[in-house]
């Protein structure tokens, strides 16, 4: 299956979820898509041969960042059902990253993905009182 129709069926899903896409480019293959219940905002999905990838910014770290935050981060990376806490290329922003093989990827996959990060955003809200943009 070419990239194109890759790009076509991952939307087909996101919509088929009831994700709203804020944003979409499919020369570069990605979208912006938001749960409707507005827990999920602007997370990052990108189509690119043979992965799928999914990013959600979290927060910044700062100079005044807890290492009890970080050592909560951690240890919840070991629990999470998909993907994982990361940072960012410049070390600053926390992130969520998940990446799926496209090839064969289905609803049911990508769904979970989703309904983990969201099961995550919930937990974290609470716990270390962050709203991701």
């Amino acid at each position: 299956m070419k990239q194109e129709a890759y790009f076509k069926t991952v939307k087909k899903y996101i919509e088929k979820l009831n994700y709203r896409i804020a944003f979409e480019d499919d020369k570069e293959r990605v979208f912006i898509v938001d749960s409707k219940d507005g827990i999920i905002r602007n997370l990052v999905i990108g189509c690119s041969t043979p992965l799928l990838l999914m990013e959600q910014y979290l927060f910044d770290l700062t100079d005044n960042s807890s290492p009890e935050v970080l050592k909560k981060l951690l240890q919840k990376n070991r629990d999470i059902v998909h993907g994982a806490f990361a940072l960012d290329e410049s070390g600053t922003k926390v992130i969520f990253r998940d990446t799926l093989q496209i090839e064969n990827l289905d609803l049911n996959e990508l769904e979970g993905s989703l309904e983990s990060l969201k099961l995550l955003l919930k937990e974290f809200k609470e716990d270390l009182s962050f709203s991701p943009n």
